[in-house]
């Protein structure tokens, strides 16, 4: 990802994806990764959110999406939106639900899609995770026994 843009347009962001609580901590356990990039979040409007990502750009994402229809559709219009709006230089998703429109809409543009596993599901694969799958350039996962369930991906060891 190039930071410094000479045509005057907007540089490039990383767009980090994912629900509140631990998949947006386990997003946060990056940081030292991603903070020299210009980012942008997408995760739900919580106190705790909101006050892990002070300082952040954020746009708030729709919830609950566990089952629910037309926050998966209002989240596949968020994406369409961000992702027209903003020059995104990849996507990068520890999930949930949040993270589906985002990784599909990015795949149809042609913008990298990062998935990376959560660290509480080592036997079995998360719904997300197999829903997004088709579409990602790569899957990271943080334990060597996730591998059973994604052999094409690489362990990048616990995130927190």
């Amino acid at each position: 990802m190039e930071q410094n843009n000479e045509d005057g347009a907007d540089p490039p962001v990383l767009l980090l994806v994912g629900s509140s609580g631990g998949h947006l901590a386990q997003l946060l356990a990056l940081r030292p990764w991603y903070e020299r990039w210009p980012r942008c979040w997408v995760t739900f409007d919580t106190p705790e959110a909101v006050s892990l990502l002070a300082g952040e750009e954020v746009v708030p994402a729709y919830h609950p999406t566990t089952r629910n229809v037309p926050n998966l559709l209002r989240n596949a219009v968020l994406a369409r939106r961000v992702l027209r709006r903003r020059r995104v230089a990849a996507v990068v998703t520890t999930g949930a639900g949040v993270a589906v429109p985002f990784v599909v809409l990015a795949w149809l543009r042609r913008i990298p899609t990062v998935y990376i596993e959560v660290y509480d599901r080592i036997d079995t694969p998360t719904l997300t995770a197999r829903l997004c799958r088709p579409f990602l350039s790569a899957m990271l996962v943080q334990w060597e026994e996730q591998r059973r369930q994604y052999p094409e991906a690489t362990v990048v060891g616990t995130l927190l």
